[in-house]
């Protein structure tokens, strides 16, 4: 930025001016965004637009660090809520509701998708940022289950954020109303991936739960009945126990 707005009013205009921009990235692209149509969406001079930023690639670059703000605050509050020690399924549904909820936030779903479309325009998030993020969830799983190897734990760890990413940028190019059962499916995925692996004595076959009447994995527990468990199909809307147990 030119300079930093102080006064009450020019924070409102710089807030206005990133809104305004990040719509403008969502509906015509990077490429194709101007200045001007910029201004115009905000609503704001273009003399006062360039009071603050030289031109649009610094506009993104200032939505870039917000992003990077908000997302390490995230991931600090998810890794934490790791430690309580939770069932895997828990942890799973809070980090992709949390992210799924996030990025209804144009100014941070730009920014997360133009990174897979020009990754070389970015200034603070690169390889070693992604790195970062694996070696924490390597971290994680190795608590979670102790005895889970160093090369193990990092190879689970980066096939999850390559796959967790490519399915959430996949999630996130749908419109709205497409965008939940794409993240069910995120879900199902990752906790079938990981629950082998996430709990001491580990590597055995794990159970999973399907409907008798449909064969949907999309399952939410209903409460207990004759002391077994009962599930409620998402997709048939059928009721069903856990003759397993």
């Amino acid at each position: 930025m030119r300079r930093q707005p102080k006064q009450k009013r020019s924070q409102e205009r710089v807030e206005k001016i990133l809104q305004a921009a990040a719509e403008v990235f969502m509906e015509v692209g990077y490429e194709a965004t101007t200045t001007h149509m910029i201004a115009a969406k905000a609503d704001t001079a273009i003399g006062s637009l360039y009071q603050f930023f030289p031109d649009k690639l610094a506009i993104f670059h200032a939505l870039e660090a917000r992003h990077m703000e908000q997302v390490t605050k995230i991931n600090a509050e998810i890794m934490q809520s790791a430690d309580e020690q939770k069932p895997l399924s828990e942890f799973i549904e809070r980090m992709v509701n949390t992210y799924a909820e996030y990025f209804e936030n144009p100014m941070f779903r730009v920014v997360y998708i133009q990174y897979f479309v020009a990754p070389e325009m970015f200034q603070l998030f690169d390889d070693s940022f992604n790195q970062q993020l694996i070696k924490q969830l390597a971290d994680f799983f190795r608590e979670w289950n102790p005895e889970l190897a160093v090369e193990k734990s990092e190879f689970l760890a980066e096939t999850v954020h390559i796959c967790y990413n490519a399915l959430l940028l996949n999630a996130l190019r749908q419109n709205k109303p497409e965008r939940q059962p794409r993240y069910d499916e995120i879900k199902a995925l990752l906790v079938a991936y990981l629950a082998p692996h996430t709990q001491q004595g580990g590597n055995q076959v794990m159970k999973v739960m399907i409907c008798p009447h449909c064969l949907s994995s999309r399952l939410s527990k209903n409460g207990h009945r004759h002391g077994k468990q009962r599930y409620l199909c998402k997709d048939c809307g059928k009721q069903f126990l856990d003759r397993s147990c």
